[in-house]
């Protein structure tokens, strides 16, 4: 038996989310599980973490286990002439027997994307949040650095019925030129995230950007734990899990 670690990219706009849910309802996790079988997989994947429906990813890890002899390097090629379209594998290693995708990762990464521009743009608007006034950059960077370092983020988060402490290891804000024009990105890395979190941060940073609240009032969310207190959670297109980080002995087979 050989544990398998695969990198996936896909487009969530069409997927109710990465994690296996009712029959009937289409993610992320399903598809994989779908098509594990026709190349001598067990059929059960498990990932790094968690995406909501519409939200996308560049190389999201699963591992899964293979009594079959396929080579490994066969792997990418194989599942994705069975994956759609929006669903691809972009690279496959063996890894440890004892390898866990998602207890194993020392860190996550995130991405939200903010296009900056007078109009909207039909072809980014499932990848991309469309702001159509300026934001104060400075006011949300001294917002972000707020965010840094261990906190508890309940207040950001949805439906969570975890402990809320975590350890945000990088928060900053990017301008670049886009494919659509000037973008604002914002990059998150941590130890995990809660559900939601993301999200509800980028939601309270628009706010603090469109000067609808000090960036100060992030200390007093980060205090209270209360979500009632941060501003809504910004929409699912704009964002990207980027990527997750392993000790580099787990990623040895032997």
């Amino acid at each position: 038996m050989r544990r398998i670690l695969i990198l996936t990219e896909y487009d969530g706009t069409h997927f109710a989310g990465l994690q296996r849910q009712r029959p009937g309802l289409r993610t992320v996790q399903g598809e994989l599980e779908r098509v594990l079988p026709e190349i001598g997989a067990l059929p059960q994947a498990v990932a790094a973490g968690r995406t909501d429906a519409g939200v996308h990813a560049l190389a999201m890890p699963f591992h899964f286990d293979l009594p079959s002899r396929i080579p490994t390097e066969k792997i990418p090629e194989a599942l994705n002439r069975l994956l759609p379209e929006d669903l691809k594998v972009v690279a496959a290693k063996e890894v440890a027997p004892g390898f866990h995708a998602r207890k194993d990762a020392l860190w996550r990464a995130y991405r939200y994307r903010i296009l900056l521009r007078p109009h909207p743009s039909p072809l980014l608007r499932h990848r991309a949040l469309w702001v159509r006034h300026p934001l104060d950059q400075a006011a949300m960077r001294e917002a972000l650095s707020l965010l840094k370092g261990r906190h508890n983020f309940l207040g950001f988060a949805k439906a969570e019925v975890r402990e809320g402490e975590r350890e945000l290891y990088e928060a900053r804000l990017e301008e670049v030129e886009g494919e659509g024009g000037r973008e604002l990105r914002l990059y998150f890395r941590g130890q995990s995230f809660l559900r939601g979190q993301v999200r509800g941060m980028v939601g309270t940073l628009l706010e603090v950007g469109l000067g609808r609240r000090n960036p100060d009032s992030l200390r007093l969310i980060l205090q209270t734990q209360d979500r009632s207190q941060a501003g809504p959670s910004a929409p699912p297109q704009g964002l990207y899990f980027l990527e997750a980080a392993y000790p580099p002995e787990k990623l040895t087979p032997w």
